[in-house]
C-alpha cells in the first residue's frame, strides 16, 4: 500500500565550487598544470599572467579601450554559442622558431621483450608453419620471460584461433630453440628450469667445479635450496661450506627474470616533483612552495568590458541574452577557479607548515628516531580542517627536504608505548628493528623472538606478531631465509 508521509533528514551536499577544490587539491603538481592547461583552453575568459594593479589600469586606459573596441569588433559572440564541426587543422599554427628553446622529458625509445625475441627468431632456418608456432610460444611469454602455460594449451591455441595444427612434441621442440636465445633463461617453465638453462649456456663457457656442484644443487635439490637447508645439502652432496658457498655464489649471479630488463625498456621514467620545499637556514627550517602550484592566472578583461557591454544594450533580443549568460558563465567559472586555485594553495602551506612545526626535530636532522608520531587527526586539529582534507593533501604530495624527497604520507605512523611512559613513532622501531637485522649474524639470523627481546631490553613494549607485521611491511624475510653460508 502507498503512503505519502513527511520526514526530516540532515544531508550534506557539496557545492560545484567544493567539488572542485577537493579535485585541485587530490593532484600533484604535474597533474595540477595539465588541469591548468585544460580549463585555458575550455575557458575563454580565464587567462595566463599576474593581475595589473589599479594605478596600471588607470595609466593605460585609453590603450585598453582601443584594445578593447579591436577586440569587439572582431568578436562575434556566434562563434561560441554555435556548435560546428571545425577541422583540427584549422585550429593549429606553427608559431615557434628554429631558435625557441624546448623543455621535454627525455623518453628512453627501444624495441620490447617480444620484439627482440621476435628479431632472434629471423635469424632461424625455420618454415613458414614453424615460424607461425614460434611466433606463438613467443606471445604467449610472460613479461618476465617466462612460459606459464600448458603446452596443451598453446597446440589448442594454435587449432582454434590461427588454423594451424601442431602436436605437443612440436612446440616443445619450438621451445627448445627459443631457450637458446638470449638473454640466457628466455623461454623457461619455471624457476628450476630457468637456473639451469643459464648454468648450462656457462658450463659450456666455463665448466668448473662450482658450476658442476650449481647444477647439481639446483637439478637434484632445489627444495633444500630454496628453503636454505643448507646442512642437508652439504650430507647429501658430501661437501664442506667453502665448496658449496663456491656454488651458491654462481647460482646467486644468475638472474631469475631474464625478461624483466628488457620489458623496462621504452617506458618512461617516472619523474618526482615535489610540491614543497625545506631549507635550512642556520638552523631555522623555512618552508617554501612550488611555483608551479602558484601559476598567475587572471580574469579577461575583454570579457568583463563584453559583460559591461551586453548588460547596458537596450534591446533584450534573444541573442543579446543568449550572449550575456553565456559571458557570465564563462567570467563567473574562471573565478571560481582562480578561487579555488589559491584556497588550494593556502590550504598546502597550512598543511605542510603544521607538518614542518610538528616533525621539526626531524626535519632538522634527518634522523628517523626523531620521528614524533603522528596521525591525520593531529594535524587536520591545528589547521582546523577535516580529515579527509589532510588526507587528499598528504596521499599525493612530495616535500623536498636537504636529506630526500619524501611523500608526505610517510611521515605519519602510530604511537608505541616505551618502558618510561613516552609515546614514540612506529616508523622509529621499523628503523631500530632495521638497523638489528642489518647487523645480525647471517650465520645465525636473529628470529622474531629473540628481536622482541631486544626491543624490550631497549624500552619497547612490543609484541612478536607487530615485529612480524613491521618486518613484511620492511620487505624482509623471516631469519631462515635470511641465512648465508
Amino acid at each position: 500500500m502507498l503512503k505519502q508521509t513527511l520526514q526530516q533528514k540532515l544531508l550534506q551536499k557539496l557545492s560545484p565550487q567544493q567539488i572542485q577544490l577537493m579535485k585541485l587539491l587530490q593532484v600533484p603538481t604535474v597533474g595540477l598544470e595539465q588541469r591548468i592547461k585544460e580549463e585555458l583552453e575550455i575557458n575563454p575568459a580565464l587567462e595566463e599572467g599576474a593581475d595589473e594593479d589599479d594605478e596600471e589600469r588607470d595609466e593605460n586606459s585609453d590603450d585598453i579601450e582601443e584594445s578593447t573596441n579591436e577586440t569587439d569588433d572582431d568578436f562575434d559572440i556566434s562563434d561560441y554559442l554555435q556548435d560546428d564541426d571545425t577541422p583540427d587543422y584549422k585550429l593549429s599554427a606553427n608559431n615557434s622558431s628554429a631558435d625557441d628553446e624546448k623543455y621535454e622529458i627525455p623518453l628512453s625509445v627501444g624495441r620490447s621483450f617480444q620484439e627482440q625475441l621476435l628479431g632472434q627468431l629471423g635469424l632461424c632456418e625455420l618454415d613458414d608453419h614453424h615460424y607461425l608456432v614460434a611466433q606463438h610460444v613467443i606471445g604467449s611469454l610472460d613479461d618476465d620471460g617466462y612460459l606459464r602455460r600448458e603446452i596443451t594449451a598453446i597446440v589448442d591455441d594454435l587449432a582454434f584461433s590461427q588454423n594451424v595444427s601442431s602436436s605437443i612434441e612440436e612446440v616443445e621442440e619450438i621451445l627448445a630453440i627459443i631457450q637458446t636465445f638470449d638473454p640466457a633463461g628466455v623461454g623457461a617453465r619455471d624457476l628450476r628450469e630457468c637456473l639451469l638453462i643459464q648454468l648450462k649456456r656457462k658450463e659450456k663457457e666455463n665448466n668448473s667445479l662450482a658450476i658442476q656442484n650449481a647444477l647439481e644443487i639446483i637439478g637434484k635439490h632445489m627444495d633444500a635450496f630454496s628453503k636454505k637447508h643448507y646442512d642437508k645439502i652439504e650430507k647429501a652432496m658430501e661437501v664442506d661450506d667453502e665448496v658449496l658457498k663456491e656454488a651458491f655464489n654462481e647460482i646467486l649471479h644468475l638472474n631469475p627474470r631474464p625478461g624483466g630488463t628488457l620489458a623496462e625498456v621504452g617506458r618512461a621514467a617516472q619523474h618526482v616533483m615535489p610540491d614543497f620545499i625545506i631549507t635550512n637556514n642556520q638552523g631555522d627550517l623555512e618552508l617554501t612552495l612550488n611555483s608551479r602550484n602558484a601559476p598567475d592566472l587572471r580574469v579577461s578583461r575583454s570579457y568583463n568590458e563584453m559583460l559591461e557591454t551586453y548588460s547596458k544594450d537596450s534591446k533584450k533580443n534573444k541573442a543579446s541574452k543568449e550572449a550575456l549568460l553565456f559571458v557570465k558563465q564563462k567570467l563567473d567559472a574562471a573565478k571560481w577557479f582562480i578561487d579555488a586555485i589559491k584556497q588550494r594553495q593556502a590550504t598546502l602551506i597550512n598543511t605542510m607548515s603544521a607538518i614542518m612545526n610538528y616533525q621539526y626535530e626531524y626535519f632538522l636532522e634527518g634522523d628517523e628516531t626523531k620521528l614524533k608520531p603522528m596521525i591525520l587527526k593531529d594535524i587536520a586539529d591545528i589547521v582546523l580542517l577535516d580529515i579527509s582534507t589532510i588526507s587528499r593533501v598528504a596521499n599525493s604530495k612530495y616535500v623536498q627536504t636537504p636529506f630526500g624527497t619524501f611523500l608526505l604520507k610517510s611521515f605519519f605512523s602510530e604511537s608505541l608505548s616505551t618502558d618510561s611512559g613516552e609515546e614514540v613513532s612506529s616508523r622509529e622501531v621499523k628503523k631500530i628493528l632495521n638497523d638489528l637485522i642489518d647487523s645480525e649474524d647471517k650465520k645465525k639470523p636473529l628470529p622474531d623472538e629473540h628481536l622482541t627481546k631486544l626491543l624490550k631490553e631497549k624500552g619497547y613494549n612490543i609484541a612478536r606478531r607487530t615485529i612480524a607485521k613491521y618486518r613484511e611491511q620492511l620487505n624482509i624475510p623471516v631469519a631462515r631465509l635470511r641465512k648465508e653460508l
